[in-house]
C-alpha cells in the first residue's frame, strides 16, 4: 500500500473509498500490532494526508487526531516520530479543526515533555505548534504550558528545519500579545537575548524566509510594546530588512509579506514612516506591485508565472496598506504618494476591484490621504474620487462602509471642493440611513458626515437634512448609548442651528423638542465636553430673534444656565455665560425680538440674580471668562 499511494493522488482516494483508512486505524490503535506493523500503518496514513483536501477530511472524520495523539503515550521513538509526522499533515491543512489539539488538556504537555527526544520531535511539533496558535486562548495555553523556554532553545539548532519552526512558534505567539512579547525581551538562548538571535537571523546571508520571520516576530514585539518603536534593532535592522523585502527580485508571497508586516510595524508611528519613506526608494517601488507580478529572473517556469498571474491582487492589496500605513500622518509623504505614476487612478480602479480584500485596503489608503488639506483641494477633486467612493457605499460589507464613510466625511468638509457634487448625488439619504446601523463605528461616520455637510450650509441643505433625518431619529440619537454619537449629534444639531433665519426657522418647528433634548442632556449624568457641546447649542437658540423667547419663558431653563455659571469647570461657565450674553443682547430697534424687547429681557434676567453672578465673573482668574462676564455687563450699561 505504502508504495502504491507515494505521490499517486488517484490510487490515494480509491483506497480512502474501499475503507482502508478505518482498518489502518484499528491496527495502528491494536496494542497486539508489532511496532513496526504500526509504525508503517501511520506512514501509509501520512501519505494519504499528503493528498487532497477531501482526503485530509476522510482522515478527521475517522478520528485520526485522537488515535495518533494516543499513539505518542508509546516509548518508541520511531513510532512517535511516525504519528507526530503524520499530526503535522494533518493539521497544516486549512480544512482541520485546530481546536482538536486543545480537546484534551493533558496533550500539550506531553507535546512540550516530547521536545527533547529528537530533531525530528523538534520540526513536526514546533510545526504543529505554529499552525494551531490561532486565538489568544491559543497564545496563553501555549505560554502557560511552558512554551517559551522549551522552544527558545531550538532556535540555535544544529538543523535548519527546526530553527525555522521555533522562529515561526515565536512569530505566532507573540502576535498582539503583550504577554508574550514582554517575556521574550528577556529571553536568554545561550548567554544572547532573543531580539539579538532574531536580528542575526536577518543578516542577508540568511534565506529569505528566515529573514521574514525574525522582521515578523521584532515588528510584533514593538507593537505589542515590548521594543521601543526608535531601538536600533527596530530602526536599524527590522525596518530596512522588510523594506528590503518588498523589491522585485523576491517572490509574490515574499514581496506581500514584507509590505504587510512593515505597514504593520509603522501603522502606529510617524517616525517610522518618515524613515521607511526615505529608505530604498520605497514609495517608488511599491508602484511595481501593480504592473508585474513576478519579476523576469523568478519566470523560470510556466506554473509559477501562471500561480503569480492568479495572486496578482495579493500584491496590490498589500501596496494599497503599505500606502495607508505610510502616508497617515506626515503631510510631504501623503505628496510624494499622490505623485506617484497614476497613483490616483489605481486607488480608483482598486475601489471597483471584485476581491473585497483590494477594494478594503484601497479604501483604507483612500483615507489615510484624504486626511490632507491639500490632496482633498487637488488630486481627490481632478479624479472625481467620490463617485466610486459613493458606489462602493452602496452595498458593502460594515468593514469597508466604515472606512468608505470616515473618507466620505473628510470629503465633506467645507473646503474640500468635491462637496457640491456629493450633495447633489442624493448622499444625504445614504448617511442617515448609516445613523440607524447596529454598528456604533457606522452611526459615529453617518452623523459625523452630516454634521460636516451641515457647517455653514445653505438653509435648503439644512432644511433637507432634518427632513431626511427625521426628527424622531435626531432626538433617538440624542440618547444614544455612544458618547462619540451623541458628540457628534450635538455638533450637528450646532450647525444646523447657527445664523438667524435658520435658527428661528427650525426652532419654530422643532423647537419644542430641541428643548426637551436640552434639558434632558444637561440633567443626565454626562461628560464635561458633552454638556459643554449642549450649552453651546443653547447659546445659539438664544442668538435667534424668535428663537430667544424658548429660553426666556422657561425658568427651568433660566436656572440650569444659572447653575453652569457658577460650576467648577471653566469651559461650562464660558458657555453658560455666552448663552446669556446672547440673550441680554441689545437689539437696535428696542423691541426687535417678538413680545420681549431687550429691556424687557434684561429686567427679567436681574431680578433672577444674574447680574451679581456676571458681576463676580468680572473677576474670575481665567481671563476669557472675565472678558466674556465683561462684554455682557456692557450690554446692561448699553
Amino acid at each position: 500500500m505504502k508504495n502504491a499511494v507515494i505521490g499517486n493522488n488517484k490510487q490515494k482516494a480509491n483506497l480512502i473509498v474501499l475503507g482502508a483508512v478505518p482498518r489502518l486505524l484499528y491496527l495502528l490503535q491494536q496494542s497486539s500490532s508489532s511496532l513496526e506493523l504500526r509504525t508503517e500503518c501511520s506512514v501509509v496514513l501520512g501519505s494519504l494526508a499528503m493528498g487532497t483536501e477531501n482526503n485530509i477530511k476522510s482522515l478527521v472524520d475517522c478520528h485520526i487526531i485522537p488515535a495518533l495523539l494516543q499513539g505518542l503515550l508509546c516509548p518508541d521513538l520511531i513510532f512517535i516520530e511516525a504519528c507526530l509526522r503524520c499530526l503535522r499533515t494533518v493539521f497544516i491543512s486549512p480544512v482541520t479543526p485546530v481546536q482538536l489539539l486543545y480537546t484534551d488538556p493533558t496533550v500539550i504537555p506531553h507535546l512540550m515533555s516530547l521536545l527533547s527526544r529528537s530533531q525530528r520531535t523538534q520540526e513536526y511539533i514546533t510545526q504543529i505548534f505554529s499552525h494551531c496558535c490561532k486565538t489568544p486562548e491559543h497564545q496563553t495555553v501555549l505560554f502557560n504550558h511552558g512554551a517559551i523556554q522549551n522552544i527558545a532553545p531550538l532556535l540555535i539548532s544544529p538543523s535548519y528545519k527546526v530553527r525555522m519552526q521555533a522562529l515561526k512558534c515565536f512569530s505566532v505567539l507573540a502576535y498582539e500579545n503583550t504577554q508574550v512579547s514582554m517575556t521574550l525581551v528577556n529571553v536568554l538562548v545561550d548567554g544572547e537575548l532573543l531580539s539579538q538571535v532574531f536580528v542575526r537571523m536577518m543578516q542577508r546571508d540568511q534565506p529569505i524566509e528566515m529573514q521574514l520571520t525574525a522582521a515578523k516576530c521584532l515588528t510584533y514585539m514593538c507593537r505589542a510594546g515590548a521594543i521601543k518603536t526608535d531601538d536600533s534593532c527596530i530602526v536599524l535592522k527590522t525596518l530596512p530588512c522588510l523594506v528590503r523585502m518588498c523589491s522585485k527580485e523576491h517572490l509574490l508571497e515574499e514581496r506581500v509579506e514584507g509590505a504587510e508586516t512593515l505597514a504593520y510595524l509603522m501603522e502606529p508611528d510617524v517616525e517610522l514612516q518618515r524613515i521607511a519613506s526615505t529608505t530604498d526608494h520605497l514609495v517608488a517601488m511599491l508602484a511595481d506591485y501593480f504592473k508585474y507580478p513576478s519579476s523576469v529572473s523568478a519566470i523560470t517556469d510556466i506554473k509559477r508565472l501562471d500561480h503569480d498571474l492568479k495572486h496578482a491582487h495579493e500584491l496590490r492589496q498589500a501596496a494599497f496598506k503599505l500606502y495607508a500605513s505610510l502616508g497617515s500622518n506626515d503631510e510631504d509623504i501623503r505628496k510624494k504618494i499622490t505623485e506617484t505614476e497614476n497613483m490616483m487612478d489605481r486607488i480608483v480602479s482598486g475601489l471597483s476591484e471584485s476581491s473585497i480584500k483590494v477594494r478594503l485596503a484601497a479604501v483604507r489608503c483612500l483615507h489615510s490621504l484624504s486626511r490632507s488639506v491639500q490632496q482633498l483641494r487637488t488630486s481627490f477633486h481632478d479624479h472625481a474620487v467620490w463617485k466610486p467612493l459613493m458606489k462602493l457605499l452602496q452595498n458593502a460589507p460594515d468593514e469597508v462602509l466604515v472606512m468608505a464613510s470616515s473618507t466620505l466625511c473628510n470629503l465633506l468638509l467645507e473646503f474640500s471642493p468635491s462637496k457640491e457634487p456629493i450633495l447633489e448625488s442624493g448622499v444625504i439619504e445614504l448617511l442617515c440611513s448609516l445613523t440607524q446601523s447596529d454598528s456604533p463605528a457606522l452611526r459615529v461616520n453617518g452623523i459625523w458626515a452630516l454634521m460636516n455637510m451641515a457647517f455653514q450650509a445653505d438653509q435648503k441643505v439644512k432644511v433637507e437634512i432634518v427632513r431626511c433625518l427625521g426628527t424622531e431619529q435626531l432626538f433617538r440619537l440624542l440618547s444614544d448609548p455612544d458618547t462619540n454619537v451623541l458628540m457628534k449629534t450635538l455638533g450637528l444639531l450646532r450647525n444646523l442651528l447657527s445664523t438667524r433665519p435658520h435658527i428661528d426657522q427650525i426652532m419654530s418647528s422643532h423647537g419644542k423638542q430641541i428643548m426637551q433634548a436640552v434639558t434632558l442632556i444637561l440633567e443626565a449624568e454626562h461628560s464635561i465636553e458633552v454638556k459643554e457641546q449642549t450649552l453651546c447649542i443653547l447659546a445659539n437658540i438664544g442668538d435667534g430673534n424668535t428663537a430667544k423667547d424658548l429660553i426666556m419663558t422657561n425658568d427651568d431653563m433660566l436656572q440650569k444656565i444659572k447653575y453652569y455659571m457658577g460650576h467648577s469647570n471653566v469651559k461650562l461657565q464660558l458657555a453658560a455665560t455666552f448663552c446669556i450674553s446672547n440673550l441680554i443682547w441689545n437689539e437696535e430697534d428696542g423691541k426687535g425680538s417678538g413680545s420681549q424687547g431687550s429691556q424687557e429681557r434684561q429686567d427679567k434676567l436681574r431680578e433672577m440674580g444674574f447680574v451679581d453672578i456676571l458681576h463676580k465673573l468680572t473677576q474670575a482668574p481665567d481671563s476669557s471668562l472675565s472678558d466674556r462676564a465683561k462684554t455682557a455687563m456692557q450690554q446692561y450699561l448699553a
